[in-house]
Parts: structure tokens; sequence; C-alpha cells
């Protein structure tokens, strides 16, 4: 009986030493936010602020944790302009928290379950995504290759389509070949950066023109979409069809010349390639006036590139018996492909020992006169 009396004794001594201790319960600290679950679109930012009550009668420091969030999802615990991972708590009192989560653009569709802990307190919180998320861009054509010649202007047809969550802003370039002009037309207005809302696309008219100069052959035209996220690249290709262009001229222009009859002139003449092929085998002809003879060295030019000049030297012999005028001589340059002509005009001079000899009988004819009128003139 004694012993009875003595253990519920001591069982009333152990309940009053437990009641007069400080409570250390789960409910001493408390973690409360008002939205628990939220939806949203990938790539978005999500801010909650927390609030770290304590109910009990002592300080309480609570180590702050997230669990549970994806590994490729960013987040940040701040209290005003810090990073925190342990925050103070008086008795009876509440510490604010701010809690950044950042979705990333490529996640899947569903609800995302994560924790926040303070101390031993927990707040269960998910993040429902609404829809498929992709980091990705597509930039397409249906026809990516085109063919022309060299003067011609090529439209390609592309479609730039935004994979992902939100809404992206692309920067559109080009790493054409020098020389080349690339221009971007977006709904058909001329831009350098397009707006395109979530998983939406817009086309984008793409205008390509090569250099004056350009040589046949295959050309490769890059271009790219480009924002902060993502970048999608098409390579575009442009075929140069060769164009068969020449033109003969003089390295000052002057398409003139002073000869005497009899003599010989040289002339500087240039030909040049204005297309985009190379010109073989190029053939210098002359059509002249009777009794002329005009050569040529070389009489054939093996080959000149695209855009290149050949230097031909013309000698034209006027003939004896050319009395003074203007003649004209047509000076040809011939391939297979295409022809040029000039005519060049020569200006042919009396020699000067005919004027000093037209000089001496007009003399000698005046001597003449007066020799006969004093000879005879008294009779």
């Amino acid at each position: 009986m004694r012993r009875k009396s003595y253990l519920m004794l001591l069982s009333v001594l152990a309940m009053i030493t437990m009641l007069s201790q400080p409570a250390h319960a789960e409910g001493d600290v408390e973690v409360y936010t008002a939205n628990t679950k939220i939806s949203v679109p990938p790539g978005e930012s999500l801010s909650y602020k927390l609030q770290i009550i304590n109910n009990s009668e002592q300080t309480k420091l609570c180590n702050l944790y997230i669990t549970g969030i994806p590994r490729s999802w960013d987040y940040s615990l701040k209290s005003g302009a810090y990073s925190v991972k342990q925050i103070a708590v008086l008795p009876g009192e509440k510490q604010s928290v701010d809690l950044k989560v950042e979705v990333p653009l490529k996640v899947n569709k569903g609800n995302y379950p994560i924790t926040v802990k303070a101390g031993e307190a927990q707040l269960p919180l998910v993040v429902n995504i609404t829809q498929q998320g992709s980091n990705k861009t597509e930039f397409t054509t249906e026809q990516a290759n085109m063919q022309g010649h060299s003067k011609a202007d090529f439209s390609f047809k592309a479609d730039l389509r935004n994979r992902t969550g939100e809404k992206q802003l692309y920067a559109l370039r080009s790493n054409a070949p020098k020389g080349w002009r690339v221009t971007f037309k977006p709904n058909y207005k001329q831009a350098t950066s397009v707006e395109i809302e979530p998983n939406a696309s817009k086309d984008v008219t793409i205008e390509v023109k090569p250099p004056h100069s350009i040589s046949a052959g295959t050309y490769q035209i890059p271009v790219k979409a480009v924002n902060n996220f993502s970048s999608a690249e098409l390579e575009l290709e442009v075929v140069i069809e060769g164009t068969y262009e020449m033109e003969v001229t003089t390295p000052t222009g002057l398409l003139s010349a002073d000869i005497t009859a009899g003599s010989t002139e040289t002339i500087d003449l240039l030909v040049k390639n204005t297309g985009s092929s190379p010109l073989n085998k190029v053939k210098m002809s002359a059509s002249k006036p009777s009794g002329w003879e005009v050569t040529f060295k070389p009489e054939e030019i093996e080959e000149i590139a695209a855009g290149k000049n050949a230097s031909v030297k013309a000698t034209i012999k006027a003939a004896k018996k050319s009395i003074a005028g203007d003649y004209l001589c047509n000076i040809t340059a011939k391939v297979p492909e295409v022809t040029d002509k000039i005519s060049f005009r020569m200006a042919v001079k009396t020699p000067a020992i005919w004027g000093w000899l037209g000089i001496v009988v007009i003399v000698g004819a005046i001597a003449g006169v007066a020799f006969l009128f004093r000879k005879y003139g008294r009779r």
C-alpha cells in the first residue's frame, strides 16, 4: 500500500515538473504563406512571402531548407537584401522570408510538390505546370535552295516557331559571305528582331542579294534567330549561274586618236570581264577602212577571270593615200558566248612634207609669174 502511494506521488511530481518546463512541441514554430498551390506555364518566376512564426516562450533559431525541388529549378531565400539559411525569431513574434522559384522553360506538364522547412516546422507547396514546356526554337523553310544569275534577288519564305512556354523576342542575324546583303522581313516588314507568343510562329521573308561581281558557284547563307534562352539556325543555299558579259574600252575611256597617212599608231585597249563566268580564248579583230592595217598583241587572250581585265595593244596603220579626215576602225572582242566592240575614230592629218611641198610650189608659181612679168611686161 505504501509502495503504491509512493509511486503515485512520484508520478504527480514528474507531471508537475514537465508542466513547469517551456513547451517544445512541433507547434512551437509555424511556416505560413497564403498561396500554397500555384499554376503557371513553363519559364515562370514564382515569389512566395513566407512567415516564420514562433508560438513558444523562447527565441527560436530555425534552419531554412527547401526540399523536393527539381534539380533543373533554381530558388533563393532572402530576408531583405540578404540570402539566408537560418533565421532567429523572438517568442510570440514572426519573421518574413522571401522565397523565389525559377521554373525552367524545358519542363513537363504536371504537379511538382516542394516543402519549406524551418527547423522542425514544414509547409508543403505545390507548383502546377499548366503545359508541356520546351526551350526549343524552330527555324524552317520548305525551299532552302535557289538558283539564278548574279544580278538576281533571292527571296526565301521561312517559318520561325517559338516552342517555349513564354513570349520570346528573337534577334535575326546572318553570317553571309562578305559583300552579300541579307534582309529579314517578319510579316513582310523589314526588321532585325521579332516577338513571338508561346507555342506560336511567324512568317519571315529572307531576301538575299549577291554582290554584283560574284563568280558562278554555290554559296551558303547561314541565318539565325537568337534570344537569351534558345536559338535556331537555318542554312540557305544560293547557286549563282554563270553570266557572260564583256566590255572593250581604253584605260582613259578616250576613243579617238590622230594619225598621218601611211604611218602607224599604237592604241592601248582594255577588255573587261563584267560577268560572273570566266571568258576563255577571247579573239580580237577589227573592221577597217580600205588599205588600212590593224594588228593586235595578243591576238587571242587565253582567259579573263570574272571581274578582271586584260590589256591589248592595237597597232593601226593608215593607208598611204589616205586623205585628211576622220576614219572609223571597229574593234571587236569575241568569245562564243558574248561579243563587244567599239568604234575608234582616227583623224588623218596631211604629212608635213606635203605642206612644205605645197608652199614651195606656191612660192615657185609666184616667182615664175614675177619673172614673166618682168621679162615681157614692157613689150
